[in-house]
């Protein structure tokens, strides 16, 4: 744990690593949760 606390705020390379690793697993839920949305509903006439 304090190695993650160190690389999270020890300097400002690890803190903004982690943020676009957790920006890009957000992304990554978005579109999936919207694929999954968008493939159950009822399908449209094209």
């Amino acid at each position: 744990m304090d190695f993650w606390l160190d690389l999270l705020f020890g300097n400002a390379i690890g803190l903004s690593s982690m943020i676009v690793i957790f920006v890009a697993i957000g992304m990554i839920t978005f579109m999936g949760g919207f694929f999954v949305y968008k493939a159950l509903q009822e399908p449209e006439t094209h």
